[in-house]
């Protein structure tokens, strides 16, 4: 039996992504942010088409006008997201339209104004991977790898019109300006900065690296503590929190059970199964996930992406189980 074309189509989109993934974060590859936005764009022409056949059938992808021609990437994402506002539409018009210059028209500083930009659109396609088609990407590549590789440069106006003439100077910096622009108004699923913090520990299987202090050395080294935003790298509350992780367990169908299970709510994740995983595994006395704030009488607490990532790659394993298990261990402690 012949393969269904909306699978075909899947698969391919898959392949695509992937492929995009590897290229942007080869080093020995120069040319990747062209090859980024062509597999990704790619990744998501396929992906919208094999939505189409999937709500409207074979014919869906084709002009009307012309049964021969598919329809352009273009086209897909005005069927399918309609509305012209949404943050993602405007984050895949913005890169198909890096594409199209990209043949013509690219220099370095490219890739530090749109990586914002690729991460979230990767992000994107994993979730609208999962929405349409109930696939986790994870289980064709993994998941450390949706984060995109950053090698980049501070863009100044000064360097950039030392550096090149002032027609290609202008192009840069009115990129950059733009993108700025509608990072600021669109949040998240537009862009997404990318930072690498490095942190000292003295436990060795925390590290990826080792150093050591010696008074005899040549060249002075000096340990600072770094400055960084909370309200950026620890911006989710509680609440917030349990929201997003009943959204993912709803996506992904998991069998979640709960203790005391509230009326028709029982695989609903709440406040108090979020408390059983940071007292289990004492994330408020960790700064990757848990930041302390002491404004008032009461500390307050928010939280970091890693603190929901981690709750639930926990819950996926055992959603059946998992808080019992929690609250017979922390009963034992």
């Amino acid at each position: 039996m012949p393969e269904r074309l909306e699978n075909r189509l899947v698969n391919k989109s898959i392949e695509a992504f992937i492929l995009g993934i590897e290229i942007y974060n080869k080093p020995t590859i120069k040319y990747r942010v062209e090859g980024f936005s062509f597999f990704i764009c790619n990744a998501w022409e396929l992906l919208l088409k094999a939505y189409l056949v999937k709500c409207k059938g074979d014919d869906s992808i084709y002009y009307s006008d012309n049964p021969d021609r598919t329809l352009s990437l273009n086209r897909c994402i005005k069927d399918v997201f309609t509305n012209d506002k949404d943050p993602l539409r405007i984050n895949l018009e913005t890169i198909i339209d890096l594409r199209n210059i990209s043949t013509h028209f690219i220099t370095e500083e490219y890739e530090q104004i749109y990586i914002p930009l690729f991460q979230s659109c990767v992000l994107n396609y994993s979730n609208k991977l999962a929405d349409f088609f109930n696939i986790d990407i994870s289980t064709h590549i993994p998941q450390n790898f949706l984060t995109l590789s950053i090698n980049i440069d501070e863009i100044t106006e000064t360097t950039i019109k030392a550096k090149y003439p002032r027609q290609i100077a202008d192009k840069i910096l009115k990129a950059t300006k733009e993108i700025n622009r509608l990072s600021s108004e669109h949040g998240p699923r537009f862009s997404i900065s990318i930072t690498h913090d490095l942190h000292l520990t003295k436990n060795k299987k925390h590290a990826s690296a080792e150093f050591r202090l010696s008074e005899s050395a040549e060249d002075a080294a000096f340990i600072i503590k770094d400055i960084r935003d909370p309200k950026e790298t620890h911006k989710y509350t509680t609440g917030k929190c349990v929201d997003i992780l009943n959204k993912w367990i709803e996506r992904d169908g998991l069998a979640f059970q709960s203790l005391s299970p509230a009326k028709g709510k029982d695989n609903t994740f709440n406040a108090y199964h979020f408390r059983l995983f940071t007292d289990f595994y004492n994330l408020k006395s960790d700064i990757k996930y848990c930041y302390e704030f002491n404004l008032h009488s009461q500390p307050t607490f928010t939280y970091s992406q890693a603190t929901i990532n981690l709750i639930y790659s926990e819950i996926k394993k055992d959603p059946e189980n998992i808080i019992q298990h929690l609250k017979d261990k922390i009963n034992k402690s």
